[in-house]
C-alpha cells in the first residue's frame, strides 16, 4: 500500500488555494505522470464529428495519401486502410511507425 502524501492547504480568504507538498514527493508525482497528449482542433473535429479514426485524422491533418504513407510503412495501401477503421486495434510497432511518419507521439494516436 502507498504511504500517504505528506501536504499542507494554503487557504485564501478562508477556501483552499493551493497544496503543498515536499520537493521529493513532487518530483515523484511528476515522473509517474502520464505523456502529455495533444491534439489539433482538426483532429479532434475528424475524430470526434466525422467519427473517424485517430490514425485517419491526423494523416488527413499532414496532407497524405494511404499510398504514400503505405509506401513509407512498406504494406499496401488496403492493408493502411483496415488499420485506419474506427475499430481497429492496429500493432504497438505499427503505431510506432506511423508516429514517426506523422510526427507525433504514439500516445496521440491512440483513443
Amino acid at each position: 500500500m502507498k504511504e500517504p502524501i505528506d501536504f499542507q492547504i494554503l487557504k485564501k480568504d478562508g477556501k483552499p488555494a493551493f497544496a503543498v507538498v515536499p520537493y521529493d514527493e513532487f518530483l515523484a508525482l511528476m515522473k509517474n505522470r502520464p505523456e502529455d497528449v495533444y491534439l489539433p482542433d482538426e483532429v479532434v473535429k475528424k475524430h470526434v464529428i466525422e467519427e473517424t479514426s485517430l490514425l485517419r485524422a491526423w494523416r488527413e491533418y499532414r496532407g497524405l495519401t494511404q499510398a504514400q504513407v503505405a509506401s513509407r510503412l512498406g504494406i499496401s495501401q488496403s492493408a493502411l486502410a483496415q488499420m485506419e477503421k474506427p475499430e481497429a486495434n492496429p500493432r504497438s510497432s505499427s503505431i510506432k511507425k506511423l508516429a514517426k511518419i506523422y510526427e507525433v507521439t504514439p500516445g496521440q494516436l491512440q483513443p
